[in-house]
């Protein structure tokens, strides 16, 4: 008989606001998938894996008995990287995680995701409409139109030389294109 191999996934959403709740402490909201990974530790064991998460994410442990509402939108972005972190997955899914933050954040986020899948050695599902920023966050690009898979290849293909005629058209339609011509 074949075993199957269960693959452990998690997913950031693209509003963190609306990805935590705003009634639970971010300590509290750590805890909760910690306590399903790892049944039988201690609290202070439990402690310690929250206090470590925050720290990967770039959050120090003073964000553990703060609420949602008490952070700006890229460090809630992070605390949901942190919350996904929490179960250790093989597989994460970024569904336009980056969108509703401003470029400066967006930048940070990305790099910080970038840090972790070279340091955790996770695979990622980067979604976007942000042919850019799929570049940069992205081994391999699909573009998909109506929901079929019209062109795949590395992130320098898709970007540098897209097959498809609706790809050209996305790529025509990035502003400051010229700079990603090279």
């Amino acid at each position: 008989s074949s075993a199957e191999k269960k693959i452990r996934t998690a997913m950031v959403f693209q509003d963190p606001y609306s990805s935590l709740n705003p009634r639970m402490r971010i300590g509290a909201a750590l805890r909760e998938p910690i306590s399903l990974k790892h049944r039988g530790i201690s609290k202070d064991e439990k402690r310690e894996k929250i206090r470590s998460l925050l720290q990967q994410v770039g959050l120090n442990e003073t964000a553990m008995s703060r609420y949602p509402h008490q952070f700006s939108g890229g460090q809630r972005q992070r605390i949901c990287i942190a919350r996904a972190l929490a179960t250790e997955p093989q597989f994460l899914v970024f569904d336009e995680s980056v969108s509703a933050l401003d470029l400066s954040i967006q930048a940070q986020i990305l790099n910080l995701i970038n840090e972790l899948k070279a340091e955790l050695k996770f695979t990622c599902l980067f979604i976007s409409h942000d042919l850019p920023v799929v570049h940069y966050i992205s081994d391999r690009i699909l573009v998909l139109q109506n929901g079929v898979i019209i062109e795949s290849g590395t992130a320098d293909q898709i970007l540098h030389a897209p097959a498809a005629k609706y790809t050209r058209s996305l790529v025509d339609a990035i502003p400051g294109r010229a700079f990603f011509t090279n």
